[in-house]
């Protein structure tokens, strides 16, 4: 049995970004960041494709030098998502990648100077019709701010945020998206709940720095799963010490699990313990297998003990609760077949597909990306 449950997302403006929108109740979009040098046309379009492969929906690049400013419009030509321009310190570089056909720059207003050249890359940005991420970072806030406050703290964020969008608004911009990234995690947590509860500009969330996996990966779904939780969030991007396929699939896990975006199947095992009366471990490793790059967003859970397995494979649309040798496979709650132990991955492969067929048929199939982030959970208890 499942019932409905409505997050309530932060409602937030819409942005074009190239062909994707964000904000509102459009997915949240997964982005990442290049390492190559930008001026290196061909590295760099390279490994934009490998990241678009892994599953990257919006990128940035960085621009520090006019050469990297040079070849947007090569690179731009060349790869299918919407490119992203990161600049830092200098502000004639925001000028010069608004020469050329990019969608979308980034900028952290605190280190370009003062707010007349914030000004200036305002209006040229609104000239040209391309959006604005306004990067606040814990790292790099104004002085008076870090005066007034003593540290950088939520609160000295989002003051900073809200003094670069009121200065936007006073130039009639309004094609911004806001980000308020510290590498440690309350500090993000309580400054992107801070902002929400004052501004309606959508966010690009994150934990910047949060290092190599396992712990990156573990501290980015601690700050960026609550934050999710809370309804709040319109681009993701994991920043690890790791390979973007690492990054952009962790980003894509996090939103799985808060059920955000969920576009592959869910296989829920119970852990190693002194109950388990099958080999599960080689069950899930071949069901894993099997399972490779089917995209249904179907719940399954396969269980290997008598204790709590019959009640927890009934809350999945699929289960199977085993135990000596054999097992009960469910599905939407009911027993539809009794298994052998070395049956079951055949059968629950199967069901799993007679499940796609008739949802399907009566059009209840999940989408892998729900309107308003309506999502399917399953009863707790």
């Amino acid at each position: 049995m499942t019932y409905q449950h409505q997050f309530a997302r932060h409602k937030t403006r819409e942005v074009a970004v190239g062909d994707k929108i964000v904000g509102g109740d459009h997915p949240i979009w997964v982005q990442s960041m290049t390492t190559t040098h930008t001026r290196d046309v061909e590295a760099t379009v390279a490994e934009i494709l490998r990241m678009e492969e892994a599953g990257c929906e919006i990128v940035r690049v960085t621009v520090p030098k006019k050469e990297d400013a040079d070849v947007l419009g090569e690179i731009k030509k060349r790869i299918h998502i919407p490119l992203v321009c990161d600049i830092h310190f200098d502000y004639k570089m925001a000028l010069a990648a608004l020469d050329h056909p990019i969608d979308k720059i980034r900028i952290n207003p605190g280190n370009i100077g003062s707010y007349e050249r914030y000004r200036q890359v305002i209006r040229k940005a609104k000239d040209k019709g391309v959006p604005m991420r306004i990067g606040v970072n814990a790292g790099s806030l104004e002085r008076d701010l870090v005066e007034k406050y003593g540290f950088p703290c939520p609160p000295a964020m989002v003051e900073s945020a809200l003094r670069y969008i009121e200065i936007a608004e006073a130039e009639g911009y309004y094609d911004l998206v806001v980000s308020l990234k510290s590498s440690d995690v309350l500090t993000s947590v309580e400054a992107y709940r801070l902002y929400a509860k004052q501004c309606h500009y959508p966010t690009h969330i994150g934990i910047t720095e949060a290092g190599q996996p396992p712990y990156g990966a573990i501290k980015s779904a601690a700050g960026l799963g609550a934050i999710l939780l809370d309804g709040i969030g319109d681009t993701i991007r994991v920043s690890l010490l790791a390979p973007k396929e690492v990054e952009i699939e962790t980003a894509y896990d996090i939103l799985q699990a808060t059920q955000r975006r969920v576009r592959k199947p869910e296989l829920i095992a119970c852990p190693t313990c002194g109950r388990i009366e099958i080999n599960l471990e080689e069950l899930m490793a071949e069901l894993q297998k099997r399972m490779g790059g089917r995209k249904t967003p179907v719940k399954i859970s396969v269980l290997g003990c008598v204790v709590n397995g019959p009640g927890e494979a009934r809350e999945a649309d699929l289960g199977i609760a085993a135990g000596k040798g054999k097992g009960v496979i469910f599905k939407r709650g009911e027993i539809v077949r009794h298994v052998l132990e070395h049956e079951m991955v055949d059968a629950l492969v199967e069901e799993i597909e007679n499940w796609e067929r008739e949802e399907a048929a009566r059009g209840h199939l999940p989408q892998a990306d729900p309107p308003g982030g309506r999502v399917r959970l399953p009863v707790v208890g």
